[in-house]
């Protein structure tokens, strides 16, 4: 049956409120029969319904089901037409459960058919037979069966914002005209309705995005740890947008962009994880330029294995003064709902914002390692210039009283005390080389990074740790792991001096061990004959060693020590190679 579509009158301009959309619906009404008449008070209290509220899904919900108890109907939905009004970017529907949904699979997305062709004319229409309209093209595997079709566009503010459809007329009847004036008084009140929604939305929207940079300012200038702050960045990153993860580059040493924070489900797989500077997404986000992708699973512009899960995706460059710091790509997963162009400015903000708290963090620990490095240069002086001296001037003594005197026992326990003192000071040298030694300068190997460490907590512990490697430390063990193991190695060597009160102390790196789950690891262990970790004292430090390992895949934890009866504290580091 082809269509019956009555002739219609240009719509006038949208109403402003939902007094004005009353009265002209009123008006409008005015001599018709007296059927249709008497449905005006349910048309009242579904415009009374659709208008209550200001969440704008749960807006849209309450329109479908109030659309479908208005005129009858067994389905209803919305279609939300997307920005570049060519296909639909969100579906809303009534009368099908979510099993059936499930089975359906996809929503539609607008670009053929019926809904499509609603799309390019957005105006009245009615059908009979909707499976004999020669715009429609078929439904889906698990859709139910439908016929009777109506279907009216929904107006924000003069701009179309969707259209509203109902299927199957309960009874077996057909919409008729009186369906159709109701249903299109209801969609008046409902592009109000939906107008208001939009703007809370937005503001809503804006608070939290806002939030969210407070919060991430605060993480990044709080002094912490550098790492922990760019996982808040993640982190807060993936709860505004409303993504499936939330990742944080930075430049890699031989090019590229390095994975060095991840929010995710999984982000032991792709932490570490470097794109090649030959991408032409990393070339763009290096010149700054945002990218913006509908589904990145399948665009040709990405070489990394990591995008086949996930859709709609931002990458955000994250720059502030002409300077790009890193990227922060929030992608969703596939199937997922695109970022609407809100979304996309409000994230741009975002990535400005905390590139702008990046840049000043970075200043704040600039400042505050030159003031450590000019307290280690002071200290290096006076070792080098008083200490040294000091110990050399008594051995000098010690070696002349030792020419000195007759008694063997003498002269033997003063030989000894000058060996002593001749290996202090060499320990004091070596001391003064590790103070002075900046950053730039420090070795690439594993090995040496891990001595340089035990050499400068011998300064402030009295004593130098003993140390035994297992295994080809240098050669097993990447750049990600062994960054995160310095950090627990320095972690624990400060726990001993500031709190065990230890007077021994030994360091094990082990790079042959078997992890619990099969895999090859590294592992450290730091063992002490200190007090212990008291009960109920902060373990903020320990939580921040497990946090490092199980991001990697692996785990740390503590047990007793080298004093007697397990006094001390030993503490295990161990991630997967």
């Amino acid at each position: 049956m082809s269509a019956q579509e009555p002739q219609e009158t240009p719509d006038p301009p949208a109403p402003r409120n939902s007094l004005e959309a009353a009265t002209r619906a009123t008006r409008s009404l005015q001599g018709l029969s007296t059927e249709l008449t008497a449905r005006v008070p349910q048309l009242l209290e579904a415009m009374r319904s659709v208008g209550t509220g200001l969440e704008l899904h749960s807006t849209l919900d309450r329109i479908c089901e109030t659309a479908a108890e208005l005129a009858g109907a067994r389905y209803a939905a919305i279609g939300v037409v997307d920005t570049e009004g060519r296909g639909l970017s969100d579906f809303v529907t009534y009368g099908i459960s979510s099993e059936q949904a499930e089975l359906i699979g996809h929503r539609p997305d607008g670009k053929r058919g019926l809904l499509g062709a609603l799309i390019r004319h957005p105006d009245p229409v009615r059908l009979a037979d909707l499976t004999k309209d020669p715009r429609s093209a078929g439904f889906p595997a698990h859709h139910p069966p439908m016929k009777t079709f109506l279907g009216v566009p929904i107006r924000v503010q003069g701009e179309i914002f969707g259209n509203l459809y109902l299927a199957e007329k309960n009874g077996g009847g057909e919409f008729n005209d009186y369906d159709l004036h109701m249903v299109r008084v209801l969609a008046t009140e409902a592009g109000i309705a939906i107008g208001n929604a939009r703007l809370y939305e937005a503001a809503t929207q804006r608070e939290r995005w806002i939030d969210g940079s407070v919060a991430v300012t605060t993480a990044l200038l709080s002094g912490g740890d550098a790492d922990d702050a760019l996982a808040v960045v993640a982190e807060q990153a993936r709860r505004l947008a409303d993504s499936a993860a939330g990742i944080v580059l930075l430049p890699a040493a031989d090019g590229g962009m390095e994975i060095v924070a991840v929010s995710s489900d999984d982000p032991a797989t792709s932490l570490g994880v470097v794109v090649p500077a030959e991408s032409p997404v990393v070339d763009g986000l290096t010149r700054g330029e945002p990218v913006f992708v509908d589904d990145v699973s399948a665009d040709p512009r990405m070489v990394s294995r990591l995008t086949r899960d996930f859709g709609p995706c931002m990458m955000l460059p994250l720059q502030s003064g002409g300077r790009v710091l890193g990227a922060l790509v929030t992608p969703r997963a596939r199937g997922g709902r695109p970022f609407t162009e809100a979304e996309r400015t409000l994230a741009t903000q975002f990535a400005s914002q905390a590139a702008l708290a990046l840049m000043m963090a970075e200043a704040q620990r600039d400042r505050e390692r030159l003031a450590v490095f000019e307290d280690r240069d002071r200290i290096a002086r006076d070792l080098h210039d008083l200490v040294i001296q000091r110990l050399f001037a008594t051995g000098m003594m010690l070696e002349g009283a030792q020419r000195r005197s007759e008694v063997p026992e003498v002269v033997e326990g003063v030989g000894k005390a000058v060996d002593e003192l001749d290996v202090t000071i060499q320990e004091i040298r070596t001391a003064i080389f590790a103070l002075q030694q900046g950053p730039a300068e420090a070795p690439s190997g594993l090995r040496t990074r891990v001595l340089r460490e035990i050499n400068m907590a011998a300064v402030p512990l009295g004593f130098k740790p003993s140390h035994r490697f297992l295994g080809p430390v240098d050669t097993t063990v990447g750049e990600l792991i062994g960054k995160n193991l310095i950090a627990a190695l320095r972690e624990a060597l400060s726990n001993a001096f500031r709190h065990a009160e230890a007077g021994r102390i030994e360091v094990v790196l082990d790079a042959t061990v078997t992890l619990a789950d099969g895999r090859p690891g590294v592992r450290l262990e730091v063992a002490d004959d200190g007090v212990g970790v008291p009960e109920g004292g902060r373990r903020s430090g320990l939580r921040n060693l497990r946090r490092r390992a199980e991001s990697l895949g692996g785990s740390s934890w503590y047990g007793p020590g080298l004093g007697e009866n397990g006094g001390g504290t030993t503490l295990v580091w161990e991630a997967p190679l």
